[in-house]
Order: structure tokens, then sequence, then C-alpha cells
């Protein structure tokens, strides 16, 4: 099997749904899943380079193998619910702290999940507000206050900027980096997966082009001169 070129490993607490968001976008399905024990990975190419993703286990007891999957880690998912604003905190509390082992250059996506949940209590609101009245319900967001928005999570962005002393204007946008996804529905998990690889490619590239070339030139090479033995004349 080949050597992966670069890592992806995706961070956060148990039941946000890391396992859901993979399996989505490889194998293209939602199934039902368990908690991962340990970790996971899969291999995926992109353009001309292979890149394993790990799913890792957000269960506490295996908290401490996270630092270890993030080992040379070229991008971090973290990952929240966003219907449960501690799965935020988390990320911050737990999980920034495992990617002191990923790449000084490491590249951060920080992803809510579970935004299907959000919309359907949402669309249920609207229904029995419209039964009451006498007219059709509507699905209309802001009946039904979302528990973690997206500026939580672009402000979290960049204190993990700060955070890791990286200049805020040479890295990618909290506008980018910042998704809202539902592995249920495949919402934004395609986009999520393919800014990713797009922005680590070239990183992978310029890495490869820095290491020193391993091919040896044999013309270049010498024969050591023979000496007359010194034992017995």
């Amino acid at each position: 099997m080949r050597k992966p070129d670069g890592k992806i490993v995706l961070l956060g607490d148990m039941n946000v749904g890391k396992t859901s968001l993979l399996q989505r976008y490889m194998e293209r399905r939602f199934p039902d899943t368990v908690s991962t024990v340990g970790g996971a990975f899969y291999l995926k190419q992109w353009r001309s380079f292979n890149i394993s993703i790990w799913d890792t286990a957000g269960r506490e007891q295996f908290h401490g193998l996270g630092s270890m999957y993030c080992r040379g880690a070229a991008a971090v998912i973290l990952t929240y619910d966003v219907n449960h604003p501690q799965s935020l905190l988390e990320l911050e509390d737990r999980f920034l702290g495992l990617t002191e082992t990923a790449n000084n250059n490491c590249l951060f996506a920080i992803v809510g999940n579970k935004v299907d949940l959000a919309m359907g209590r949402a669309t249920e609101g609207g229904e029995k507000e419209g039964e009451a009245s006498g007219k059709a319900g509507s699905c209309v967001s802001s009946r039904v206050p979302r528990q973690v928005q997206p500026e939580d999570a672009m402000a979290l962005y960049k204190k993990i900027l700060k955070y890791k002393m990286l200049d805020e204007r040479e890295m990618p946008a909290a506008e980018r980096m910042c998704f809202e996804t539902s592995a249920k529905t495949g919402y934004n998990v395609d986009l999520l997966f393919e800014t990713v690889f797009d922005l680590v490619v070239p990183m992978i590239a310029q890495q490869r082009a820095e290491e020193p070339s391993q091919i040896v030139d044999i013309a270049s090479c010498k024969t050591p001169k023979r000496t007359r033995s010194e034992c017995c004349t």
C-alpha cells in the first residue's frame, strides 16, 4: 500500500457525528453507527496525492490517543453538534491541546454538524403555530433559537489562530474554514472535505519539493583508491 502523502484528522466529542460525516463522504451513505474505538482511517486520492483521513474516538478513555493520531497532520477538522453548545466548548477545552503534535502550518476547519435536527425543530414549531392560527405552517428558523450560532464557531477559529501564533493574514479566513453540515442529508459534506483537500494539496506539494533528493548519482562517486597493505612485507 502506498504511503499517504498527507494526513487529515477529525477531532470532537462523542456523538457529534465525526464517523457519520466521514462515511457520508467516502461511502455515500448514512449508516447507524456505533462509537469509534481508538481510531479508524480512510485513504482518499485527491489529484495526484494520497491523503489519509483519520476518525478519532471522542470518549474520555480514548482521549490520549488523539495526540498520537494528530502527529504530522496537515489539517485538523474540529467537529461539534450545533444543537449542543457544550460540544463546541469541548473543542477548546479538551481537543485543541491534542493538536500540538500536528504540523506547524496545520490548517484548522471547524464544523457544526447535525443542522438537519435544528431545521426539523424549526419546521415543527412553524407547523404548530400555523395550526393554532388556522394558517399553513412555514419553516422560519428564527422561531426556534439556534443553540450554536455560526459566529461562535468563527470566534473560536480566530482564537485558535492566536493560540497557535499563526498570522491571520496568511491563513484562510474564518468564513472559509467554518462549516455547518448534515451527515444525514449530505448537506455541505462534500464542500467541507474538498475545501480542506484543495488547501492541503499545495502544502503537500511544497513539502515534497523541499525534501532532499533520495537519488544517488553513481557516476559522480569516485572509487576509493586501494592502499598497499602494511601488515606483512
